[in-house]
């Protein structure tokens, strides 16, 4: 099957992997690539992209990340593991996200050398659900981006996320990207500054439709940390989305971010275990085992 696997290239390739992309949205319920994938996709194309693609399910090795969806109509008849061989035939560190855990992504992760390393929880509350009363710190005030203040954004996003390998390498055409979507909303991304305007930190919300909201990302500087803003700005965002109307709000955390959970438990959100996305990592000892050194 893999000599004539009938692969894809070009507008053909990008035109399936959509249909394969909704297809699976419309069945799983997520998008089985992430947002930066989506946008590069979306920008750039198949540009510096390794790709596998056909009509039914495809494959994208993007430096160290690799993704993989096979449609729903074509799932258990062996196309994954076609494409997922092709894909992981280099050898060298590898990650893969499972949007929602699936356990196919679990038996080809262990076949192919992957090891679980990450969860992203999926955490939801309802909008009904009455919110604490907090005030922002002395000498402290909440209010809406401008658009001078990309630079101040994308360096307080950057210290409040080094350790983070997807949020904290947001650059300005990155930001440009996002705030080009048809969802951004200058007065849905809160800031938190001082009385001499510098930035401490944000809440940056998003609404997927009229009953569907988000926080989005909410990132304080290093040097304001300890002084309550995460709480201040969440519940900012929280009632900027209630106001406009949305029914439930989600988030997503970092399974092992216990005081985050903690913060959002006691706002009213939960986790349901079926809302939990899986990455999964090969080494790059692997190099060493493939090529036999």
């Amino acid at each position: 099957m893999t000599s004539d696997l009938p692969l894809l290239t070009d507008a053909p390739a990008l035109d399936a992997i959509g249909r394969v992309r909704d297809a699976s949205r419309e069945v799983d319920g997520t998008d089985p690539v992430d947002e930066a994938v989506a946008l590069r996709l979306k920008h750039h194309g198949l540009s510096g992209i390794d790709a596998w693609v056909t009509v039914d399910g495809f494959a994208l090795r993007r430096g160290t990340e690799l993704d993989l969806v096979v449609a729903p109509s074509a799932r258990g008849g062996g196309l994954g593991t076609v494409l997922g061989t092709l894909a992981v035939a280099e050898p060298g560190a590898l990650t893969a996200w499972s949007h929602g855990d699936h356990p196919a992504a679990a038996a080809l992760a262990a076949r192919w050398g992957f090891a679980r390393t990450r969860e992203l929880w999926v955490m939801r509350r309802p909008a009904v659900v009455p919110l604490p009363a907090v005030e922002p710190p002395a000498g402290v005030r909440i209010r809406d981006y401008g658009a001078s203040d990309a630079d101040a954004l994308l360096a307080v996003n950057a210290a409040a996320f080094a350790h983070h390998p997807e949020q904290g390498g947001m650059d300005a055409d990155g930001l440009a990207e996002r705030m080009a979507e048809a969802w951004f909303d200058p007065a849905g991304l809160l800031l938190a500054v001082d009385d001499d305007e510098t930035l401490l930190g944000f809440h940056w919300t998003k609404q997927h439709d009229a009953s569907l909201g988000e926080v989005y990302v909410v990132g304080v500087s290093p040097a304001a940390q300890g002084r309550g803003l995460g709480r201040v700005l969440t519940v900012a965002g929280l009632q900027h989305l209630a106001a406009r109307g949305v029914a439930e709000v989600l988030l997503y955390v970092e399974s092992d971010n216990a005081p985050a959970r903690r913060l959002y438990e006691d706002l009213g959100f939960h986790h349901a275990a079926a809302d939990t996305h899986v990455q999964y990592q090969r080494p790059e000892l692997a190099r060493n085992s493939a090529t036999g050194e």
